[in-house]
């Protein structure tokens, strides 16, 4: 299969790409988290395309993107009033609602739970896109399964490139990982993905706690084991035990840290990164990705601390093999 590279900027080759998908294609989109890789979510056999491009198992939920909360009701139902505060709050953006699903919703959409996955993005391109085709679109990260997830169209193309039809260049991702998923399914409410928004915003909105557990069993998107990953074997290491091996300079060896490090050391890889989690998460995939195109030996990376580096470390933890 020849994949097709289109430009966000040209109205054109948007329309191409609604083209594609309302004959049941396979088109990388750019969203404000990462590139998910979107297909009719109306359409079964469209869907499970998206499971046999990336390597993805069949009972491995995929989140539904829509265009406003209007359209929750053709989705899900039993819809929480907490469900349109919290769409209120942060919609367009990068928070999922775990809903019950709407009868007519096809069980290949949820890995056959009861249960889906919703939200509205707020990437331009996604966004017209959505208009366009007048429908929903199912549309996970646009990787092989557990591999990096990519935020730019070249990372795209180098994974799924000859698997799926076309590729929308949207730039880089503003956000740069993966969306929150709260379960509004049953009480207590609880976090089931960790990201952007954290489980205190949520109780602003909600009012009442919301649980954030570190380690869960519930099936959604992102929630196996091994993660994000990039293909080289990445090592998450205290601050201090980084600049020692620094010192050490090992050959072949890059490295991340959280801010600069003093002595560091000539002609290996190593990158410093924003001591904000939200600049950093932005430019985490992108920088790992980056790193492996070096093909070092290992990628030693300082383990971030605090609460409000949770979801980093999290998506850290699954991308790293001391984990």
């Amino acid at each position: 299969m020849n994949t097709e590279l289109l430009d966000g900027n040209l109205m054109a080759d948007i329309e191409a790409a609604a083209k594609i998908l309302a004959h049941g294609g396979l088109v990388a989109v750019p969203t404000e988290t990462v590139y998910g890789l979107a297909a009719d979510a109306a359409n079964p056999t469209a869907v499970k395309k998206i499971f046999a491009a990336k390597g993805r198992p069949s009972n491995h939920p995929l989140i539904v993107h829509i265009a406003s909360s209007s359209e929750l009701s053709k989705w899900a139902e039993d819809i929480p009033a907490v469900a349109y505060k919290l769409a209120d709050k942060f919609w367009p953006g990068p928070l999922t609602l775990l809903l019950k699903k709407a009868p007519a919703v096809s069980g290949i959409v949820t890995g056959g739970l009861a249960t889906i996955g919703i939200r509205v993005p707020s990437h331009p391109v996604f966004c017209k896109l959505l208009e366009l085709g007048k429908t929903a679109y199912a549309a996970p990260s646009a990787n092989p399964y557990k591999q990096l997830s990519p935020v730019s169209a070249q990372q795209v193309m180098a994974g799924l490139g000859g698997k799926i039809d076309a590729i929308i260049d949207g730039g880089p991702c503003a956000v740069g990982v993966e969306s929150t998923i709260l379960d509004l399914s049953q009480k207590p409410f609880r976090v089931l993905r960790s990201g952007p928004i954290s489980a205190a915003q949520l109780e602003q909105v909600i009012g009442e706690t919301v649980e954030n557990p570190l380690v869960h069993s519930v099936a959604v998107s992102g929630n196996v084991e091994d993660h994000y990953q990039p293909k080289t074997p990445l090592q998450l290491v205290s601050r201090a035990d980084l600049q020692s091996l620094m010192v050490k300079n090992e050959p072949n060896a890059a490295c991340i840290s959280i801010g600069p490090v003093s002595d560091n050391p000539a002609g290996s890889f190593c990158v410093s990164m924003p001591t904000s989690p939200v600049d950093y998460a932005r430019l985490l995939y992108g920088t790992l990705y980056e790193l492996d195109q070096k093909k070092p030996a290992v990628i030693w990376c300082e383990m971030p601390e605090g609460e409000q580096w949770g979801y980093i470390l999290d998506r850290l933890r699954k991308a790293s093999s001391n984990f």
